[in-house]
């Protein structure tokens, strides 16, 4: 089982009054329901790091050559030409 630790949340009482019927909606507790919530935003953020890194490490790696030889070759002009 996973050590737990509580904390103090301050929340509005009308923001509180729905999260509390979403929690029964949902079969759960406030606490259920924001732990829930809070792992699949640290998921998602751990899947980005790992995404971000794996790019960076093949750009380094592969030496991709996107032909702009480093430099800039349009203005903001161009980006909203369309």
């Amino acid at each position: 089982m996973k050590k737990m630790q509580n904390i103090t949340l301050l929340l509005p009482k009308d923001l509180l009054r729905k999260v509390k019927h979403i929690a029964i909606d949902r079969q759960t507790s406030v606490s259920g329901l924001l732990t829930k919530m809070l792992e699949e935003i640290v998921r998602k953020e751990d899947l980005y790091e790992k995404a971000k890194l794996r790019n960076i490490s093949l750009l380094e790696r592969d030496n991709i050559n996107l032909g702009t030889e480093g430099k800039i070759t349009w203005n903001r002009d161009d980006l909203y030409a369309f």
